[in-house]
């Protein structure tokens, strides 16, 4: 198998390579790369280059490969970045090293609802600093009370414990059977491009958190899914639930025959909006009409 020529895919910056491209790729050094997740609260950007722009994020307990450390110096001061790739998907770019810490116990328990709540006491009227999580993040839990969590979530330099509700989560290995369900409890969520949470969140950012949680395997951004997602329906195929339909840069759920569910720049926001309206204005803004409606199967 031939290097990935797309370098949201490409394991290599050039210096240091994943091990997979020996042979196939120039570099310094090939290594299998050091296994780290994310120990902040809220997302943690994928940026395209040290200091760069967001293509996508990743979520507290998230794994990510550290392959490379670039350092940016800000004067007397410095920033330092991992290049690597998320494990879940394979996407590569660069995270702040702040937000990494190696992995050591495996976490137990993914949010389920759209935004989990940890708080330091479980009478819910105690006064104490508050952690909202957002569905797909991972966390350990190390006690259960009645049926709340006492769960680790790390933040930059420290670890801390608070208690989750066990309704807003589930096992890790526990999955769900419709994405389109699991991506409605993020209605309203504010759009935000490369989002992958329920904070901010994109077109493709939606359509991955639907379906991550129901274990079906979904790359990163919109050109992709369209690529390798579901099997392509003749023109004229009549649209159901769980359907996806692609523009050039965009991408939709079919939450009935007649209505979509998309992040979208439109309403900035996750919002429903009949299949006719949106076709005909995304067409009449320019970005052309749809290019391929497929089912996952």
């Amino acid at each position: 198998m031939s290097a990935p020529t797309d370098r949201r895919l490409l394991r290599s910056n050039g210096r240091v390579a994943h091990v997979s491209l020996e042979g196939q790729v120039k570099a310094t050094a090939f290594t299998e790369g050091e296994l780290h997740s994310i120990n902040r609260p809220g997302p943690a950007d994928l940026l395209n280059a040290p200091g760069g722009k967001r293509e996508r994020q990743l979520l507290t307990g998230e794994l990510f490969r550290v392959l490379d450390v670039e350092r940016i110096a800000h004067g007397e001061t410095y920033s330092e970045y991992a290049f690597g790739f998320a494990e879940a998907d394979g996407y590569v770019g660069y995270i702040s090293r702040s937000y990494l810490r190696a992995v050591q116990s495996p976490a137990t328990h993914r949010v389920s609802a759209a935004r989990a709540i940890g708080i330091e006491s479980r009478d819910v009227k105690q006064p104490g600093t508050p952690i909202m999580l957002s569905m797909g993040s991972l966390v350990r839990a190390t006690e259960r009370e009645d049926n709340w969590f006492n769960t680790q979530i790390y933040t930059p330099h420290v670890g801390v414990n608070r208690w989750v509700r066990g309704t807003q989560m589930v096992p890790v290995g526990q999955y769900e059977s419709d994405p389109v369900a699991v991506s409605e409890r993020l209605i309203g969520t504010p759009y935000l491009w490369g989002g992958n949470s329920a904070f901010g969140i994109d077109c493709s950012g939606l359509v991955q958190m639907g379906c991550r949680m129901c274990n079906i395997p979904c790359p990163g951004d919109s050109d992709m899914q369209a690529r390798e997602l579901g099997e392509t329906l003749p023109p004229g195929t009549p649209p159901q639930r769980g359907d996806l339909m692609f523009w050039k840069g965009h991408v939709a759920w079919v939450s009935d025959p007649e209505t979509l569910l998309h992040a979208n720049a439109h309403h900035m926001a996750t919002a429903h909006e009949p299949i006719a309206e949106a076709v005909a204005r995304i067409e009449a803004q320019g970005d052309g009409p749809v290019t391929r409606h497929a089912r996952l199967v």
